[in-house]
């Protein structure tokens, strides 16, 4: 099976005055399409860099990047955007909602970027709001809601364009237990439909919830192993 990702040999190279930091040294991960893989690590092991990368949200300095079939190692920031549009639904601790339009304006955004039709953007986003939850929030702004349900408004808008992967960068960082719980069982409901899942976090309990676990260290993969003891975070 042909990885959907596939990171060869990955460096991120920062010169600060004489000095060269390497916040990626040689990361190289095949990652393939379904897989439920949590990215872990200290403050500076590169782990934020790695998913900067995977994101396209920035570029390496040497290696190469494989998504879904296309080396994106060289693309220019337009074609990037184009590619992050249509590949990779992002999900933010800190949401990243607009704060004066409803949830439905909000989750419908990405489609307005890829040209869709406002009736069929309208369609999508109610599909996708239903499906984390909220259908009886789609007219409510950001400051009308709770923090798990802004979090679940997130997690729609990166669902809404069908994207390849999901890539969660700390979503429960800002939430308390139970809530915690209620947004990892909409992922888990995400990865059993197919989904790519990568999720970020620092959190040794999230991080159970994944089926494989990657430690970087120093810039470099410490550790890569399947999760034998997946956790289930069904609510009491």
């Amino acid at each position: 099976m042909e990885a959907i990702i596939k990171t060869e040999d990955l460096k991120k190279v920062y010169i600060m005055g004489d000095t060269k930091v390497y916040a990626l040294n040689g990361v190289s991960v095949d990652i393939q399409k379904n897989e439920y893989v949590a990215l872990m690590g200290p403050s500076g092991s590169g782990k934020s860099t790695l998913m900067n990368l995977l994101g396209c949200l920035d570029t390496p300095t040497m290696g190469n990047y494989i998504l879904n079939g296309t080396n994106v190692s060289t693309l220019d920031d337009s074609e990037l955007a184009s590619i992050r549009n249509k590949e990779i639904g992002f999900v933010f601790q800190t949401f990243n909602l607009m704060p004066r339009t409803t949830a439905l304006e909000n989750v419908a955004l990405p489609l307005i970027y890829a040209g869709i039709k406002k009736s069929v953007r309208e369609e999508r986003a109610e599909e996708v709001l239903t499906l984390v939850g909220l259908q009886d929030r789609m007219d409510h702004k950001p400051n009308e809601l709770s923090g798990g349900q802004r979090q679940r408004v997130a997690i729609a808008r990166a669902l809404v364009n069908n994207p390849s992967i999901i890539l969660a960068d700390e979503p429960t960082g800002n939430l308390d237990t139970k809530t915690s719980i209620e947004i990892m069982q909409i992922f888990e409901k995400i990865h059993n439909a197919g989904n790519t899942v990568i999720l970020v976090t620092h959190e040794p309990d999230i991080s159970e919830h994944a089926h494989r676990i990657i430690r970087l260290r120093d810039g470099v993969v410490e550790t890569d192993v399947l999760n034998e003891n997946i956790k289930s975070f069904d609510l009491v």
